[in-house]
Formats: structure tokens, C-alpha cells, sequence
């Protein structure tokens, strides 16, 4: 299975490269800031911690704790909005 090519302009000169918009612009620039942000939080967290559970304790990095954390709670907030939904 071969990928079609778009049709090339018959006089056989090159179309110029589009240009991205302002838009895309920011996004990407932002899209970088935040992702050197966490590579930074995630390397100044490391540190082990100590994490007490119900039944026992442990040590985990600190990153670990956040994520676990954060991923919790998206995983809660989806669940509460669902079943606010099936209410209405």
C-alpha cells in the first residue's frame, strides 16, 4: 500500500512552504515551556519519601507520590462528573 502523492503544478515549479499561523505559533512555544517545566519539576522532586499508607509504610520518589496523586485524582473528578451528569 503505497501513500498517494498530492498533485505536483503542471509548469514543474515548487510550491512554497506554508507558513504557521500565529496561533500555532504560541501553542508550540507553550507546549515547549510546560514541558521544560515538568522535565525541571520532575528532576528537582526525586528525592525519596516517606509514604504512609493505611496498612504499613514505605519509601517512593517524590515525583512518584505527585503523580500517583495527580492521576487520582483525575481519575476521581472524572468519575464525580460522570455520575453528576446521569443525575440530570
Amino acid at each position: 500500500m503505497s501513500a498517494q502523492q498530492p498533485p505536483q503544478p503542471q509548469d514543474g515549479a515548487q510550491q512554497p512552504p506554508q507558513r504557521r499561523t500565529n496561533k500555532e505559533l504560541v501553542r508550540n512555544v507553550l507546549a515547549g515551556v510546560v514541558g521544560v517545566y515538568i522535565v525541571v519539576f520532575a528532576v528537582l522532586n526525586l528525592d525519596d519519601v516517606q509514604v504512609d499508607w493505611v496498612f504499613g509504610s514505605g519509601r517512593a520518589p517524590l515525583i512518584i507520590v505527585i503523580v500517583i496523586s495527580l492521576l487520582a485524582g483525575i481519575v476521581l473528578t472524572y468519575f464525580a462528573e460522570r455520575r453528576s451528569r446521569k443525575r440530570r
